[in-house]
């Protein structure tokens, strides 16, 4: 019986130390972000991972800070490397999908995270940093979606392509880019165009509440789509009733990355991604092994 309270009081404070780790890297998160960023620290949140990535901008991959939990994915700007960071984002791991990307040239180790309001690509610097990525966000939705009884998104937005990648509209073929004929992007389609081609709004609920700027093909389906939709609705409800189509407010925040040159950091090989207690990544701050004995750096993993 002794023996058996021992073992609980030992459980029971190895459980106290290991929430009190997790709560003080949690605060050193909000510390960096500062008053930029939104607060972090909810019951039973777990700071899973965190490390440097190359996201894929608009004009070029740029280093974004990243830090994975067991129920939201965040990420910004790097300011002071490990110190200080600004433009926070926060994507709800329900509304991930990731997609692995094949190596293309200097762009290696990629992958695509597709959200509802936003979809991009990161980059790892090693093949094994990002097969811990992907494993540790795919088991932290897993996890989520199984316990909490949310249901995973089902749309999800366009990938927008490069600056770099287009010299001429995608829509007309004919528009050359210059410093006065500026690009833009379909909301919706994630292509880039010319003004003319994109001279269309469209109300896309996932991505704003207001209309937002679209190419001339995807305002043609999509008007048709939603002439349709109505319709079929006209045939099953009232006369009187209204359409109410979405006007959820979205926290997506279009880049502007291009304006951040003077304030990015090229990716140290010395930054490795860290896991913490990487056997079990979505289990609760009561129980999750995140003493600083166990924190897993990518580089040591065989």
């Amino acid at each position: 019986m002794v023996d058996r309270l021992g073992m609980c009081y030992l459980i029971l404070l190895y459980l106290f130390v290991n929430s009190e780790a997790n709560a003080r890297r949690i605060s050193m998160v909000e510390n960096c972000f500062g008053s930029s960023g939104q607060p972090l620290a909810v019951p039973g949140r777990v700071l899973v991972g965190e490390g440097v990535l190359t996201k894929m901008c608009r004009k070029k991959p740029k280093a974004r800070q990243f830090f994975l939990f067991n129920d939201i994915l965040v990420y910004g700007n790097i300011i002071i490397n490990k110190k200080k960071y600004n433009k926070q984002h926060v994507i709800p791991l329900e509304e991930i999908k990731l997609e692995s990307l094949e190596d293309e040239g200097q762009l290696r180790n990629g992958w695509l995270i597709r959200t509802t309001s936003k979809s991009f690509a990161v980059y790892a610097a090693t093949s094994t940093e990002k097969q811990e990525w992907m494993a540790h966000i795919n088991k932290c939705i897993e996890d989520l979606l199984r316990k909490s009884g949310k249901k995973a998104a089902e749309v999800y937005a366009a990938v927008w392509v490069p600056d770099s990648e287009a010299h001429i509209c995608m829509h007309c073929k004919k528009n050359q880019f210059t410093v006065l004929n500026r690009r833009h992007h379909c909301r919706n389609c994630g292509e880039v165009v010319c003004g003319p081609c994109s001279n269309k709004k469209f109300l896309l609920p996932n991505q704003s509440s207001k209309p937002v700027r679209v190419c001339l093909n995807c305002f043609d389906t999509l008007s048709k789509a939603k002439l349709q939709n109505n319709f079929q609705n006209n045939l099953t409800t009232r006369p009187d009733t209204k359409d109410r189509t979405g006007s959820a407010d979205s926290s997506w925040e279009e880049d502007s990355d291009e304006d951040e040159d003077n304030i990015n950091r090229a990716y140290q090989e010395s930054d490795k991604s860290k896991f913490y207690g990487s056997s079990n990544p979505t289990v609760t701050a009561e129980d999750a092994d995140v003493t600083e004995e166990n924190t897993i750096s990518i580089d040591q993993k065989k």
